[in-house]
């Protein structure tokens, strides 16, 4: 199908008029054609991408083959955040974006980002591209160091599945096959790898026609029925269950599910910042804030817990009682085993369970309330918040809780999502009412891609009703700040809060920590951290990405100022950055955890 028979289908999406191209008539179809026209087949909406020469009949097919709609290119600044964007896009969606990254070199830069999305469990086809496999096609020079004998060991180690098909008819099965692996549970990342040959070569005839719907069945992980009656009988009888709710769907029916069964149970809840919301964080029975860390008024509950169910927790380890009592029992529900390896060791430490069930953890749910009658609606009376404390005195520097209270303040009851949370955030400050409320963390721990993948949660979002939020240590903004241009180009909306404490503060932490344990100054933890002499003017980099920024902000009323000001940008279509200068601190759960000795429980 070329731009004359398919005409702009984008509805009222501003950015789908953006990069339009002419019209064109294809009298010769290409082998990129073929890999086109299957992405556009598997309802692939968009490609993040840098360009790349190793892709260029790739990208020519997306252009003038397709006329750059369906998908659409997202031009990126760097690879890490077209991946990154592709990560916040599955984030919201649950479905895999498609990403291009040109040859070795852009897989290269790509690949911290491609971690993350694989700790993450976020699904996406990235395509990779190579110099002509066939030597006697290569250019001098350039082709040859951008062409590597497996190219897809760069990633292997963290992709679920890679592929370089020879040919036309062998990259369309290959395409189906990357999207049904990256969705299928547990999610992640896929690589396929284009030959500039195969890509550039003319096609001497049509393909014949194959139904990509038949190729990628739906694979269905519902528990047996033996082992749903059994969780079942043991929730009922248990006095002090506890349920650890982790990777789960964004689903609203999932989500009402999960309300159900812990207040038929009576089960106490507790939700993690590391993953997405899964549980009302103001639920009465919610057990404590959550935590990349879990609090000790968590730890102690789940210490005398006789029951604790976990829905794909993802550090098991870390909750469980230190020495299992007589009678405690512990239920896993998860499908992840399926995609460990030796490489990694994001699998966590092999933890005893005394039933384990090799299930969808939102599908075992389900079948609980069917079992046990329940009726969800998702309703429930929420418990009292404690206002966020700050200092009294108004001229007091500004801390991390100021900024939560007064953007909390200026948000008031719209519709919102944070989208990326620092380190210094307290799971306290914001009460989690809905499964996209908060969308985790960045998976792989890989400060920049807060950024990027708030970029692609926010297209995701758009059109929602939902004022998408991200609030980023100043690190990790100044590593990622230039996917914020593609944000602006593309109008997606999107409010970036930068909480700016001028330094790279996690590692002062831990400065201090071995300072103390040797006996040495813990006044020079700072040298090698700070981000001052002069300092970065964060606001001015946001505007050099065409967004509208703020600050910095020093004091509680330029910082409501600022907010409004920015929630207004926002809502008319814009980008808006506030630069909020705050000290430097972690709660006290997290400052212990990061600081614990190797080997203590974390």
């Amino acid at each position: 199908m070329t731009i004359q028979d398919r005409g702009l289908s984008g509805g009222g999406d501003a950015s789908r008029l953006i990069e339009r191209p002419i019209e064109h008539h294809d009298a010769q179809l290409f082998g990129s054609d073929v890999v086109a026209d299957t992405l556009r087949a598997l309802d692939i909406p968009y490609i993040a991408l840098n360009p790349g020469a190793s892709f260029r009949g790739f990208h020519d097919s997306l252009v003038n083959h397709l006329g750059n709609e369906e998908p659409q290119m997202l031009l990126c600044l760097h690879e890490e955040h077209a991946v990154a964007i592709a990560q916040g896009w599955a984030k919201v969606t649950g479905k895999a974006m498609a990403v291009a990254v040109h040859s070795n070199v852009g897989l290269f830069h790509a690949t911290m980002a491609i971690f993350n999305a694989w700790c993450d469990r976020m699904p996406m086809v990235v395509f990779g591209a190579t110099g002509p496999v066939d030597a006697m096609h290569r250019r001098p020079w350039i082709d040859w160091i951008h062409t590597a004998r497996d190219q897809g060991a760069i990633v292997r180690n963290y992709v679920k599945w890679d592929d370089q098909p020879a040919s036309p008819g062998a990259a369309r099965e290959a395409l189906a096959r990357a999207k049904w692996i990256a969705e299928t549970i547990p999610q992640g990342p896929t690589y396929v790898n284009l030959d500039a040959g195969m890509q550039e070569a003319p096609l001497s005839e049509p393909l014949p026609d194959i139904q990509l719907d038949r190729l990628m069945p739906h694979v269905d992980y519902a528990p047996g029925a033996g082992a749903v009656a059994d969780l079942a009988r043991r929730l009922k009888s248990a006095r002090r269950p506890v349920i650890l709710v982790g990777r789960v769907s964004r689903s609203e029916a999932g989500w009402a599910q999960r309300i159900a069964l812990a207040e038929a149970t009576g089960a106490r809840v507790l939700t993690d910042l590391k993953i997405g919301a899964g549980f009302p964080t103001d639920h009465p029975l919610s057990l404590a804030p959550p935590g990349v860390f879990p609090l000790p008024q968590a730890q102690a509950a789940l210490d005398e817990a006789d029951l604790v169910l976990s829905l794909d927790w993802v550090v098991l380890q870390g909750v469980l009682p230190a020495a299992k009592r007589p009678g405690a029992q512990i239920v896993h529900v998860s499908l992840d085993h399926h995609i460990h390896n030796g490489w990694s060791m994001d699998h966590q430490a092999l933890t005893p369970v005394d039933a384990y069930i090799a299930a969808d953890p939102d599908a075992l749910v389900a079948e609980l309330c069917r079992e046990m009658d329940l009726a969800p609606s998702g309703t429930y009376r929420a418990a009292p918040q404690p206002e966020i404390a700050v200092p009294a005195d108004p001229q007091a520097p500004l801390g991390v809780p100021d900024l939560a209270r007064q953007l909390k303040r200026a948000v008031g009851d719209r519709a919102m999502s944070l989208l990326h949370l620092p380190l210094s955030w307290d799971g306290a400050f914001w009460p989690f009412r809905h499964p996209l409320d908060f969308l985790g963390s960045d998976g792989g721990g890989g400060i920049g891609g807060g950024p990027g993948i708030s970029v692609g949660a926010a297209l995701a979002l758009r059109g929602m009703g939902r004022l998408p939020i991200a609030i980023c240590g100043d690190g990790d903004f100044l590593m990622g700040v230039t996917a914020l241009w593609t944000a602006v180009h593309y109008r997606i909306p999107l409010l970036v809060v930068v909480a700016n404490n001028r330094s790279f503060y996690n590692d002062e932490v831990h400065q201090e920590r071995v300072a103390r344990m040797r006996g040495r100054p813990v006044e020079n933890k700072w040298i090698g951290q700070k981000m001052a002499d002069p300092e970065i003017d964060l606001a001015a980099m946001a505007r050099a990405q065409g967004a509208v920024a703020f600050g910095p902000v020093r004091d509680r009323a330029a910082m409501d100022a600022a907010f409004a000001e920015a929630i207004r940008a926002v809502e008319q279509g814009g980008v808006a950055v506030v630069d909020v200068r705050v000290e430097p601190g972690y709660t006290p759960a997290m400052a212990g955890a990061l600081t614990r000795e190797s080997g203590s429980k974390a």
